[in-house]
């Protein structure tokens, strides 16, 4: 099965070390799923639609190139010291409305920006469904967001 499904990789991925990648993380989907792989018809089919996906979330991921918080506050280049000491005072502002957060939320939130779990790990962790992450993170994100947009708002 894994070189026909390492040709399908290279056709989505044309990066052969990018392909490697994405089969041997389908292999351990399969290893994970082994006591319940006699509900599928086809292993094989099984194995190629997630080979798919996960190329297809690999592309996604790379076109989109997610930017950590400490490093979105460092695009520019050359600051002056005021702008670093605001850009210092920003980022633990960010740091504290994160900490307000009820603690799933907060968990979720660094699991995914700071540690850098995808949706479906943070789920397994924590014992939930990956809606209800989805659903958790994009409501610390707005909350987080909100505040962040207020506090400044007060402060310029």
């Amino acid at each position: 099965m894994r070189p026909a499904l390492l040709r399908l990789a290279m056709r989505y991925t044309e990066d052969t070390d990018e392909a490697e990648d994405v089969i041997q993380e389908v292999l351990l989907k399969l290893w994970f799923l082994r006591g319940r792989l006699d509900r599928y018809r086809s292993i094989d089919s099984l194995a190629a639609v997630i080979t798919k996906h996960l190329c297809i979330n690999r592309k996604r991921d790379n076109r989109l190139e997610l930017v950590g918080l400490e490093e979105g506050m460092g695009i520019f280049e050359e600051d002056t010291p005021e702008q670093e000491l605001v850009r210092e005072e920003r980022m633990e502002e960010l740091l504290a409305l994160i900490g307000t957060l009820p603690d799933l939320q907060q968990a979720i939130l660094r699991m995914k920006h700071v540690e850098g779990f995808e949706v479906e790990e943070i789920a397994r962790l924590t014992g939930s469904n990956p809606v209800a992450v989805r659903t958790n993170l994009s409501r610390a994100r707005k909350k987080v967001r909100e505040q962040f947009l207020m506090k400044n708002k007060i402060w310029n």
